[in-house]
């Protein structure tokens, strides 16, 4: 069945909106600016980097409440028919609390590996969350991997390994001059980032996903609760001392929220960088939850492949990375894990070309078929009245 125009527009918004966050990200931690003590400095703040995405996340909330509202006047239903706003909303937000906490853990850690090595291998690195859902849905969820999963784990863990290899051969350094060790310790953190990831999707799937509560009010509601607790966290990070690879902010703590305003107050770059990374989770969200719904969850997988793929093609072109062979290498063994797990076979690929081929052809035979007919129905000029 061919693709829609609406579903279409879906996946493009996924893909370009998708990108936009990780390299909005990115652009902003490489960014110079005037901070608290009038020094001119890299933009070096991932909690309150974690903080703006949240802010993404809530918008999701506010778009839900105005979609419901909308629906309601209607009166005649709607908001229990259309797909963004039917479903259970009469529940505890409470419920969220717990995978909040957790997104809210992973995504700090995650930029702080941002921070520390390129835009395409923390998106590449992101991938091992199969690996750890995986074995998190057998211990806790009862569920029986079979053998093509297994299969799609271990390419995921070669591919990830080839990843890790090219970062750690290679000689030359990221965009904000991070050395070899500062690399691979941001991979590392990216990695230990999917654990806790992959633990939120396991306690969703066993305690949310029965609930039935709308997507963009679940999302909204992590994001409000992540929001709220991580800018009050970020109260006593401004008295925690540390030190370099995992923050290099002038005051030499674990965040500092006044020097991260002043610093965008007075960078329109970095005015547009967070308003990127803001806008552009809620239309990641929101694209992503509505792909899965109008298509498949598998073709939301494919999606932020090619999302990879175009973060990857950007740091090359524009943030200082060097093409490596090994990577490409890695990326296709992960991206065949990834279709593996997702039961996307080379097999299923062939049938499914093959079956577009097919379809074209016969379309093609149709349409001459009905304008020979058509032509034939004509009436003939040169028969006598």
């Amino acid at each position: 069945m061919a693709w829609t125009n609406y579903q279409i527009f879906l996946a493009l918004v996924m893909v370009i909106t998708g990108s936009i966050n990780t390299l909005s990200t990115k652009w902003a931690d490489g960014i110079q600016s005037k901070g608290k003590n009038d020094d001119l400095h890299v933009f070096d703040h991932p909690f309150f980097q974690a903080s703006c995405m949240f802010i993404g996340e809530m918008l999701c909330l506010f778009t839900f409440k105005i979609l419901y509202k909308i629906y309601s006047l209607r009166a005649d239903g709607s908001e229990d028919v259309k797909e963004l706003t039917r479903g259970n909303r009469h529940f505890s937000p409470f419920v969220l609390f717990l995978p909040a906490m957790c997104d809210m853990t992973a995504t700090s850690i995650m930029y702080i590996g941002l921070n520390l090595t390129y835009a395409s291998s923390f998106q590449m690195f992101r991938g091992s969350v199969i690996i750890f859902v995986g074995l998190l849905s057998v211990g806790f969820l009862e569920r029986i991997l079979k053998r093509r999963e297994w299969v799609g784990i271990f390419f995921v863990i070669i591919g990830l390994a080839v990843v890790g290899v090219a970062d750690f051969v290679a000689k030359d350094t990221n965009a904000e001059n991070h050395g070899r060790n500062d690399i691979i310790t941001g991979d590392l953190l990216i990695v230990i980032a999917q654990i806790i990831t992959a633990i939120q999707m396991v306690v969703e799937e066993k305690y949310v996903a029965g609930l039935d509560i709308p997507p963009l009010q679940a999302i909204g509601w992590e994001g409000f609760f992540g929001f709220t607790v991580l800018g009050l966290l970020q109260i006593p990070f401004y008295y925690i001392k540390a030190g370099p690879p995992f923050t290099n902010n002038p005051n030499g703590t674990l965040e500092d929220a006044i020097d991260a305003l002043i610093q965008i107050g007075n960078s329109w770059q970095l005015v547009f960088a967070i308003l990127g990374t803001i806008i552009s989770i809620a239309f990641f969200n929101f694209a992503g939850i509505s792909v899965t719904k109008e298509i498949s969850a598998t073709t939301r997988m494919v999606l932020d492949s090619v999302r990879t793929i175009i973060i990857w093609i950007v740091s090359l072109m524009f943030m200082g990375q060097k093409f490596h062979w090994l990577q490409l290498l890695g990326f296709v063994a992960l991206l065949y894990g990834m279709c593996l797990y997702n039961g996307i076979t080379c097999t299923l690929v062939f049938v499914k070309v093959r079956a577009l081929f097919v379809r074209l052809r016969y379309r093609n035979v149709e349409e001459d078929s009905i304008i020979e007919n058509r032509t034939a129905d004509l009436p003939d000029d040169s028969t006598p009245a």
